[in-house]
């Protein structure tokens, strides 16, 4: 499965104001689009149809900006894929509007299951996936970029720590 650039540079942007929900505070699309390298034109249509859909929630004026609808553990990855792209469905007949018996070859077909699968296995991890989640790890990797580094100065000659 290949992931559209709508979906990507949606979810960056949703990220990018899951950031901000914990500050309390609006992003202009131009900041988001800034943060997160984004075009935006590109980014404005993304973030309309987020807004349409209920996810995000926009004030006007001088002082405005847009938010998170609701608070980053109550928002999935899979709500904002299936806004900005539809339902995950692998092939034709794994999909919702799949009129049983419409194709041909379903009484002899042997790879329908493995792409039900598939879609259950996507879906499983989109919908248990929330924006908080994406925060959580981003954090941790950062904490553990940190303490990765060493300074070079902090280490022996014989490859070990020196301790202070």
């Amino acid at each position: 499965m290949k992931v559209s650039t709508r979906v990507h540079y949606g979810l960056r942007a949703m990220t990018e104001l899951a950031r901000s929900y914990r500050q309390d505070r609006l992003l202009s699309i131009a900041e988001i689009a800034r943060n997160e390298g984004l075009p935006l034109a590109y980014l404005e249509q993304l973030v309309g149809e987020l807004r349409r859909a209920g996810l995000v929630e926009g004030t006007r004026g001088v002082r405005g900006g847009y938010k998170l609808a609701r608070t980053p553990e109550a928002i999935t990855v899979g709500e904002v894929y299936r806004v900005l792209e539809g339902e995950v469905a692998p092939v034709d007949c794994t999909a919702e509007d799949y009129l049983p018996g419409s194709c041909a070859r379903e009484p002899v077909c042997l790879s329908r299951g493995i792409w039900a699968r598939v879609q259950a296995a996507i879906l499983g991890v989109l919908d248990s996936t929330t924006l908080d989640d994406l925060l959580i790890s981003e954090a941790l990797q950062q904490h553990v970029a940190a303490a990765q580094f060493v300074p070079l100065e902090s280490v022996t000659e014989t490859g070990e720590f020196a301790h202070a």
